[in-house]
């Protein structure tokens, strides 16, 4: 066997192995939230979930690969790849773009229909991801942005979107009072967050290891990918760390849901740059990120912006800063990550603040007070997560 041939071999093995690290994420994602809502809209959330990485993987398959990578017509016509089989290419880029919107179902939640959810899922697979993508990745105007797995291109993306959505929609009845009072909302099951969380912090080693492309082409191919993955766990565990200290200096308790959107964070905020830093900067990086998870979720929540997971919190802030981080701890442009930053929040959020004000107007977004109340499980799935259990409907 020629050596070339067993170069395109391994790294196609390589792609294949890392997209399905990332779709591992799919039930990161699911458990996660699962466990952060109440029982009563549990299934809701699963069943969303799930059809949001169908329906967003088979659009992408017909056109939005396409969009992005420059190809033409539909099934990956006209776009070309080198070193590696161009299935196992498309493959991991699929695996990318159901997390755009994944990003999103947990913070619209307990109160977002199922149905038109999806429309907006098709909207963003379809056009506003690829568009964006393109820009970045494909070649186009921002391509001198560095964002290796997507800190712009997936979770500021995902989280502009979200924004927009939850101001569409406007917070669950019962959340804040009439003096602008938050109220708590616990969770209906804590070792589902943790499971979730876990899976997620996993399936970032192929989110990000996976985003080199090569592992056989050299010794140094296989060394970046190395670094990659020890920079990604090292800024998981600075985030977690940092929030852990900083909710028990302010609380006296040691939270576990903060802690691993801290962890979150940290993995979020070295999206963009892990291949471009050494061994000390994801600690300062991850750290920053896991801190400033903790001071925006009280902050959205004194906005009376209603996230339940604290996914604004995680993706939006963290990818905004983890495209920063990029200029300060490595030799790009600050002006070069910044342009990234702001032509995508001014593309995303006004254009994903129309097509949620459409498919209100023309089939409706949100589940009427009745049915919140009762939950969406029962209204949109006819199936409840914890039928044993006498919940609270409040």
């Amino acid at each position: 066997m020629e050596l070339s041939h067993l170069q395109y071999i391994i790294d196609t093995l390589f792609l294949l192995f890392t997209a399905v690290l990332i779709i591992l994420m799919v039930p990161g994602f699911a458990m996660l939230e699962a466990g952060l809502v109440r029982g009563k809209n549990v299934s809701a959330v699963l069943t969303g979930n799930v059809l949001l990485y169908a329906i967003t993987s088979f659009v992408f398959l017909l056109w939005g690969y396409n969009v992005m990578f420059g190809g033409d017509g539909f099934f990956l016509s006209g776009v070309s790849t080198q070193g590696y089989s161009a299935y196992a290419y498309f493959f991991f880029q699929m695996a990318f773009v159901s997390k755009s919107v994944s990003i999103m179902s947990g913070g619209v939640s307990e109160r977002i229909r199922i149905i038109p959810f999806m429309i907006f899922a098709v909207c963003m697979s379809g056009f506003l991801y690829p568009v964006v993508g393109r820009a970045i990745w494909g070649g186009g105007f921002l391509s001198d942005v560095h964002d290796l797995a997507g800190c712009t291109v997936i979770h500021s993306v995902g989280g502009w979107a979200l924004l927009a959505g939850i101001l569409v929609l406007g917070a669950r009845r019962g959340r804040y009072g009439k003096e602008g009072q938050v109220r708590a909302i616990p969770a209906s099951n804590i070792p589902l967050v943790t499971l979730g969380a876990m899976l997620l912090w996993i399936g970032w080693f192929g989110f990000n290891g996976g985003s080199a492309f090569h592992i056989a082409t050299d010794k140094e191919a296989a060394d970046l990918v190395g670094l990659i993955i020890v920079n990604t766990n090292t800024a998981g565990l600075a985030g977690a760390i940092v929030a852990a200290c900083i909710v028990y200096i302010q609380y006296k308790k040691l939270d576990i849901t903060m802690i691993l959107n801290g962890a979150l964070g940290g993995l979020v905020a070295i999206t963009a740059g892990a291949d471009v830093v050494g061994l000390w900067e994801p600690i300062f990086i991850g750290a920053i990120g896991g801190a400033l998870v903790v001071f925006a979720v009280p902050l959205f929540d004194k906005l009376q912006i209603d996230d339940p997971v604290g996914a604004l919190s995680v993706h939006l802030v963290n990818g905004i800063w983890g495209t920063i981080a990029v200029a300060i701890f490595a030799d790009f442009s600050l002006t070069t990550q910044l342009k990234g930053i702001v032509v995508t929040g001014a593309f995303v959020f006004p254009l994903s603040y129309v097509i949620f004000k459409g498919i209100q107007k023309v089939v409706g977004l949100r589940s009427d007070e009745e049915h919140e109340y009762v939950g969406l499980d029962v209204e949109e799935c006819g199936l409840e997560a914890y039928p044993e259990f006498v919940k609270s409907k409040a």
